[in-house]
């Protein structure tokens, strides 16, 4: 995609939540990690982590997952749980380095979620779609354990799953005029 298409790719980009079973080759998905390493960042804390995860570890955070809705939702939820997340091709964990400082904490926070714009970005100019997911197995203990992060360092700040997407939904925005507020 020409550079002067950036608009479009920003404007098409969309959520995915169904993808087809091939998982798309690393090479595209190394070179979107590295456009994620591009990200503005104040002070140049470099402050982002990434965990490219294999099947024995997605496997773990399925079980986790799974473990979770049956707590709360019952047997049925917590299948239903791992069947979805059984079909999802690609795994992604994004951390941002922790500060003491509070301003610190909260820029670096912004810098990494500059990078999964950066990520989802790239991949999809390459026909790989990304749905960014926060849910409650993000902020479990346990997912911490699996994936030997000290959460005293890194904050997880989400799991990008990634492929081919089965469908591209369609969305609006509402005009530029209802958000902006031009001043003297």
């Amino acid at each position: 995609m020409p550079e002067h298409d950036i608009d479009a790719l920003i404007r098409n980009r969309r959520t995915i939540n169904a993808f087809k079973t091939e998982r798309p080759d690393d090479e595209a998905v190394l070179a979107a990690l590295e456009s994620g390493c591009w990200a503005p960042n104040h002070k140049m804390t470099e402050p982002w982590r990434f965990y490219l995860l294999g099947e024995k570890t997605i496997s773990q955070i399925v079980e986790l997952n799974a473990e979770m809705a049956r707590v709360s939702k019952g047997e049925a939820a917590a299948q239903k749980k791992r069947d979805k997340w059984s079909t999802i091709p690609g795994w992604i964990v994004v951390t941002s380095l922790r500060s003491d400082d509070s301003l610190r904490d909260r820029e670096n926070y912004a810098a990494v979620c500059c990078a999964v714009q950066n990520i989802a970005l790239s991949l999809w100019s390459h026909g790989i779609g990304m749905k960014w997911t926060t849910g409650d197995v993000t902020r479990a203990p346990e997912i911490y354990e699996i994936l030997q992060i000290d959460p005293s360092i890194e904050d997880i700040v989400g799991v990008l799953w990634y492929g081919f997407p089965n469908e591209s939904p369609t969305s609006h925005r509402r005009p530029l005029q209802d958000v902006l507020k031009q001043l003297p």
